[in-house]
């Protein structure tokens, strides 16, 4: 999934903001009556409220665990822990799940979230419009309730990966009562969905029948800014209470009061790819793309883009997923082999047509890419496409050369043994490999998953330009914001304001 990707976790990479309104501090009301009221600030206001219609991480940033809860949950270290699932139990050949559920559980309609619910909630994802939905739930032969409080999955054959996928978009259960979730999301999540003012903001309530741990907050404002200098100043003027993933970590100095600002910073999964279309007949060489990745100082254009805050990577996976291993030197700036490189594929007077979104993070990084891919020959053209029109034409269609983007969604290095998806990375080897390593124990899922990583890294598949940092700033009322951002969720559920 992408961040503006494909996840903001796009996704992410998404920026969002908080704030305790002034109007719900005012009055002679007692603190416990007091309406509390929280405004979210984002960068990119999603596309759609249907996950099923759009890969947009905007949606889960907005929906997951929010509204929509799922029957794993993942935590801020990575961790898969119970959420409508009360526990699990897995069967000695790994091919039947059994799950039983929370009791109690509710939609915020008021219907019970039993096990048909359930059965009726992961049947309507297999059955959706998303091919990525489709791909993650694709090791499921059948779904069934054993009881009203049971539910049991049966895999197709053994899979590592498909219990992490619903804890994400493809596990988010949906109330059966749903007809429409691109304009009336219902699930069974802490906040409620209430409206949606197009080109500006989108409004939840508190769930005031949830069955957990009640929202502490009565109202919660996701406000969209397209310039994240405008939701700086918001913060600045004391209007937002959060800034989460700062779009401008030049700004950062300008919260050095720790009277009045924390910032913290964490890490997430939001690898920012130069993606490759491998139909290129010239990307398709792998000594041209060796020479891009060697062609561009990875190191200084985190320093000019980001601040320096963030971190390299050289392949899809990040530090809290399991099979992370740096390989950020995999090709160290050296334009003179980048040169060479290209003199020897017999490439000469190259053009590339860079196709961008218009997100800080990927704009700023175009103009770098250019300028260092000149200095060996290779000219390029920068286009910047609002996200909608960079889903429609780049990730849909397949009309670009190069591209920048967050990949947002935790554990999507798999992402790359789908020929069919945007890259149109057809590696055998790797397919295999990926493959075995979905079926494998545990820890073959480890071994296997490095080798993958590594082979895409050797293949220079993409050019991994760096990881985003999870950059919060809040105010110093605001407690409870993860310091890493593992989901694609901005999760409420852990915010609270003294």
């Amino acid at each position: 999934m992408v961040s503006g990707v494909i996840s903001r976790r796009l996704l992410l990479a998404g920026t969002a903001a908080l704030a305790v309104s002034a109007s719900a501090c005012s009055g002679t009301s007692s603190p416990s009556s007091t309406p509390k009221n929280l405004s979210v600030g984002a960068t990119l206001e999603p596309p759609t409220l249907d996950p099923t219609m759009s890969d947009a991480a905007s949606i889960p940033q907005l929906l997951l665990y929010n509204v929509y809860e799922t029957l794993v949950k993942m935590d801020f270290d990575g961790n898969i822990k119970p959420l409508l699932a009360e526990r699990w139990d897995v069967s000695g050949d790994g091919l039947t799940y059994t799950f039983n559920l929370q009791l109690g559980a509710k939609f915020a309609s008021g219907t019970a979230v039993d096990a048909a619910a359930v059965v009726a909630g992961i049947e309507r994802m297999r059955n959706s419009a998303s091919a990525t939905i489709k791909s993650q739930l694709a090791p499921i032969v059948a779904v069934s309730a054993k009881d009203s409080g049971t539910v049991i999955v049966t895999l197709s054959q053994p899979s590592n990966a498909w219990l992490y996928s619903m804890t994400s978009t493809a596990g988010m259960i949906v109330d059966p009562a749903t007809t429409d979730m691109a304009t009336k999301p219902m699930g069974s999540g802490p906040f409620a969905y209430s409206s949606w003012t197009k080109g500006d903001s989108i409004t939840l309530v508190k769930n005031t029948k949830y069955w957990g741990t009640p929202g502490r907050f009565d109202q919660v404002v996701f406000r969209y800014y397209v310039d994240p200098n405008a939701m700086i100043t918001a913060m600045l003027s004391g209007d937002l209470d959060i800034i989460s993933n700062l779009q401008a970590p030049q700004s950062l100095s300008q919260f050095s009061d720790a009277a009045k600002y924390t910032i913290v910073e964490g890490t997430t999964t939001a690898e920012v790819t130069m993606g490759f279309n491998h139909s290129n007949a010239a990307l398709s060489k792998l000594m041209v793309r060796q020479a891009i990745c060697y062609a561009i100082d990875r190191k200084a254009l985190l320093s000019t883009v980001w601040a320096g805050h963030g971190q390299l990577i050289g392949s899809h996976a990040a530090p809290t997923e399991p099979y992370y291993e740096d390989l950020s030197n995999t090709y160290p700036y050296d334009p003179a082999k980048a040169k060479a490189l290209l003199a020897e594929a017999g490439v000469s007077n190259l053009s590339l047509r860079l196709r961008v979104p218009v997100t800080k993070y990927a704009t700023d990084s175009a103009t770098f890419v250019q300028s260092q891919l000149k200095d060996v020959g290779i000219t390029v053209t920068i286009e910047q496409l609002d996200f909608s029109r960079w889903l429609t034409e780049v990730f849909t269609n397949g009309d670009y050369d190069m591209t920048i983007v967050a990949h947002v969604e935790p554990r999507d290095l798999v992402k790359w043994a789908n020929p069919k998806y945007y890259w149109h990375y057809n590696n055998p080897a790797f397919q295999a490999l990926v493959k075995q390593a979905d079926a494998g124990s545990s820890d073959d899922y480890v071994r296997l998953m490095k080798q993958a990583a590594k082979m895409l890294a050797d293949d220079a598949a993409a050019d991994w330009l760096f990881l985003l940092p999870n950059l919060i700033v809040t105010t110093s009322k605001v407690t409870g914001v993860g310091q890493n951002a593992t989901s694609l969720s901005f999760d409420l559920t852990t915010i609270a304001a003294r």
